[in-house]
């Protein structure tokens, strides 16, 4: 889930590096009679140091697959005596006992309380961006409830096992028992399970966790998890915030101990696919750490769920989830007696269940649908997910089409659409207020490829005033036109091939330009590249600048004197609404009111299209950008940030009427 933990995880898992070097301590298990058998094709070494390391910075790779055990060499016989037979290739299998012995011994009570929950890999994966342009952490809304600590469900338990992307560290999540015929399937987060699937991941199951406890003191024992026994899509990448997202479960199979099988030790949850999103649950898992839970106990909050706008995930609102809650089952109708329920999400999806600003009061839940009823059936029948034929994802019709949330893009200081790659379609351009600009090729089917950063987090990007982007040196690239707050104007030409990096003074510091409120580029006047720039100054004056490029301003001229009616004039965008090659001028004014100007030209502003009246709504509107991301050859796709962050395409907009609504990214919480 989200990464909400805490400096002094690393701590623990430095403690536990040292404690498992030094010999088991009186509180750990003490091993079954006879030699401690290793795992399968395990070599004996000293315990993983559990400083953590950053993950890499690039974009998740598929999963690894197992490569064969190496062979032990044929050893050649003296040439007087017959030849040698081949050594056995790999170490012989174990059976379950032995397996269960082996990690009751690795496992000591030392070695479970000093694991850090796999979320800890969320505070540095590059994912974890978005955090950085959001504040400090934010007040939950009023009512919000606190959940509470108790002594847990048989059922409910966590995970431990070795995890690389932690710094090779020992690790926890939280995971649940489910109903199967093979009584042996316990349910948890797919980002949780990445590492889980590696070899020689010592990855067990503990239900009801006892902190403190070794294995045999443990309420139901451990489970080891079997070999080759973890099942995820593969459709699914860890800590995705794109509708893969809504694959984020993941299902372990596990050996029996020596009370039995899992299930028939602990109870189980029903696995209960559906369709809907409002429900009352219980959400049950183990937040880490020791200024939130020295214990590590189990947490529980009976809540309301709602739906996570343009995904097929529930969301609830609770104080206290904090990270190594990932995998937690959402349940219905839990009967304490019976030991059963059903269990109807896990706590994951979106950023591997947390908002951008990792908010612990914010958490989410894929809703299982086909996608997850064919894994839990896979795992079932033991049939390889990664082996099996299955089609790209599609989630739901609204899935947004720009990744984060409306917390995230209340931070979009300023947009720009424009051609930028030379390929004919707009990319959006984003300038966060922490500096950082982005960059959103277009599909040309309204939806975006991947974001590409043109610039990390700065101080020098932080002073701007407002951008617009147009062809001004007439490559067929599309060029940024930035007004600074201290009036300086500067044009980076052909942005999508030479990035940031350099620019051309338009116009000095103090500069007449610290007046320009809105600036709009367009082709009013222009033939064919896109040349001309539309100002309302602060004055309310209007005026149209023709044959900007690198360099010059242009010529100006005045199409409106500076009047009070304009000072309203609250943001300005151009596109081919008319359907015409020349562009039209679009208006928001300050009542929310929507014009067009059809046929604007260097005589004066074209005929006034209202596309609707003053609005409430549109009031809420903060950035305003149009592009051509659909592909009817026109520039008339209007984008708009609200302010609580959505923001919203409505393609194929015409000179009287908004284009079809649709979400890029939905509204924060």
């Amino acid at each position: 889930m989200r990464s909400r933990w805490f400096t002094v995880f690393f701590a623990l898992g430095a403690i536990g590096a040292l404690l498992g070097s030094e010999p088991a301590l009186a509180a750990s298990a003490t091993p079954s009679p006879g030699p401690t058998l290793p795992l399968v094709g395990v070599q004996p070494q000293p315990a993983a140091t559990m400083t953590p390391k950053a993950p890499a910075t690039t974009a998740p790779t598929a999963r690894a697959t197992p490569g064969p055990s190496a062979s032990t060499p044929v050893v050649p016989a003296a040439p007087a005596a017959p030849p040698a037979p081949a050594q056995p290739a790999t170490t012989p299998p174990q059976t379950p006992a032995e397996r269960l012995r082996a990690e009751e011994a690795y496992w000591t009570a030392e070695r479970m309380a000093a694991a850090v929950p796999v979320d800890a890999k969320r505070g540095q994966d590059p994912a974890g961006k978005a955090a950085g342009k959001l504040s400090a952490q934010a007040a939950p809304p009023s009512g919000t409830p606190t959940g509470s600590f108790f002594d847990g469900m048989p059922m409910v338990g966590t995970f431990f096992y070795g995890a690389d992307s932690v710094g090779k560290a020992n690790t926890s999540c939280t995971g649940s028992v489910v109903r199967s015929a093979g009584k042996n399937m316990v349910l948890t987060a797919g980002h949780c399970a990445d590492d889980m699937k590696k070899p020689n991941s010592h990855a067990v199951f503990v239900p009801q966790y006892r902190h403190g406890k070794a294995p045999g003191a443990q309420p139901h024992g451990i489970f080891p998890v079997k070999v080759n026994g973890v099942y995820i899509d593969p459709r699914y990448h860890s800590n995705s915030k794109g509708a893969d997202s809504d694959l984020d479960l993941a299902f372990a199979l596990v050996e029996p101990n020596g009370k039995g099988q899992a299930e028939n030790v602990t109870g189980a949850l029903t696995f209960t696919p559906g369709s809907t999103y409002d429900h009352k649950v219980t959400v049950v898992g183990y937040p880490s750490g020791s200024s939130v839970n020295k214990d590590h106990r189990a947490f529980r909050c009976d809540v309301p769920t709602t739906r996570l706008a343009g995904y097929r995930q529930m969301q609830m609102l609770c104080n206290g989830f904090y990270s190594g809650v990932s995998g937690g089952p959402w349940i219905k109708d839990y009967d304490a007696a019976t030991r059963t329920g059903k269990v109807i999400g896990n706590t994951g999806g979106y950023y591997g269940g947390g908002d951008d600003a990792n908010h612990s009061w914010i958490t989410y839940a894929p809703v299982y649908g086909k996608d997850a009823q064919d894994l839990y059936d896979d795992a079932g029948a033991g049939r390889d997910p990664d082996k099996l034929p299955r089609p790209p994802y599609q989630g739901p019709t609204d899935s947004p089409l720009l990744p984060g949330l409306g917390d995230l893009w209340t931070h979009a200081k300023a947009m720009a659409s424009g051609d930028f790659t030379g390929n004919g379609r707009s990319s959006l351009l984003v300038v966060w207020t922490d500096g950082e600009v982005t960059l959103f090729p277009g599909d040309g089917q309204g939806g975006f490829l991947p974001e590409r950063q043109l610039l990390a987090p700065n101080g020098t990007w932080k002073p701007i005033a407002t951008i617009t982007a147009g062809d001004f040196t007439g490559t067929g690239e599309f060029d940024l036109m930035v007004r600074w707050d201290d009036g300086r104007m500067t044009l980076h030409g052909d942005v999508g091939s030479n990035g940031l990096g350099t620019s051309i003074e338009m116009a000095p510091s103090g500069s007449i330009w610290s007046h320009a409120t809105q600036i709009a580029a367009g082709r009013f006047n222009a033939s064919t590249y896109v040349t001309d720039l539309m100002v309302r100054w602060s004055d309310g004056e209007l005026s149209l600048f023709t044959n900007v490029s690198a360099g010059t301003m242009g010529q100006e001229y005045k199409l409106k004197d500076p009047n009070s009616t304009w000072k309203d004039a609250t943001l300005l965008t151009s596109g081919q609404y008319s359907g015409n090659q020349k562009w039209d001028l679009m208006v928001r004014w300050s009542s929310g009111a929507l014009n067009n100007y059809v046929g604007t030209t260097t005589g004066g502003l074209g005929a006034e299209q209202p596309v609707h009246g003053p609005n409430k709504t549109w009031t809420h509107s903060e950035v305003m950008t149009t592009g051509q991301f659909t592909g009817d050859g026109l520039t008339n796709d209007l984008i708009i940030r609200w302010s609580d962050g959505e923001t919203t395409m409505y393609r194929d907009t015409r000179m009287n009427g908004l284009g079809s609504e649709r979400m890029l990214v939905p509204p924060r919480t």
